[in-house]
């Protein structure tokens, strides 16, 4: 398995698709990264040489921003929204639904499992 930035890529699959294993790298990024480099974006993973790995961590790199600097960009403006106290800041802090969804039903993602009320009675424990 080839190894770019620390991750292991596919060496089964296309190296265009290989680069999308990636933190930060997607598909339009991954081809246009082929196409600078001038690689075949459908040739194997498996295939590519010391040189071309080489080339392509160089230019991840270089220009764009993946993996541990991103993650650590995404947690530090996350971090900056808690400090500030705004809206969404609060709904982070809280663990909620940042953009607008509906909480009263479809948040068991960001809510986790259910927790259960007890002391509720039905009609038919009354008679």
């Amino acid at each position: 398995m080839p190894r770019l930035l620390g991750v292991d890529i596919p060496n089964e699959k296309k190296v265009a698709i290989s680069l999308t294993y990636i933190y930060g790298v997607g598909p339009r990024v991954a081809r246009e990264v082929c196409v600078k480099n001038s690689i075949d974006p459908d040739k194997s993973a498996r295939d590519l040489d010391e040189d071309e790995l080489s080339r392509l961590s160089t230019m991840l790199e270089r220009d764009y921003t993946v993996e541990g600097p991103l993650r650590r960009q995404l947690s530090q403006n996350i971090n900056r929204l808690r400090e500030v106290k705004c809206y969404r800041g609060m709904r982070h802090r809280s663990s909620l639904p940042v953009r607008g969804q509906r909480t009263r039903t479809n948040a068991r993602t960001r809510k986790g499992p259910r927790k259960t009320v007890a002391g509720k009675k039905g009609v038919k424990d009354l008679r």
